[in-house]
């Protein structure tokens, strides 16, 4: 059995990256659409004063980013 050079290590371990690392670019993408359609969403629930607790429960966006997004569009 021969030995592997570095470079054909690196390239092994670059090859077993593909397949997990573009399914999370396509994950992310995803997400940020996903956030799109969310956003006004959520500042529309906090205008009715839907908690920002609940808020995260129902749609698992952080606390920051719920209040991040509303300060963004009372602007």
């Amino acid at each position: 059995m021969t030995q592997k050079t570095p470079a054909q290590l690196r390239a092994d371990a670059e090859a077993t990256l593909r397949g997990p690392g573009q399914r999370r670019i396509e994950l992310l993408a995803q997400l940020e659409e996903l956030d799109k359609e969310l956003r006004p969403l959520i500042a529309a629930a906090r205008v009715v004063e839907v908690p920002i607790r609940r808020i995260t429960e129902i749609t698992a966006v952080s606390p920051n980013t719920v209040r991040a997004w509303t300060a963004a569009e009372g602007q």
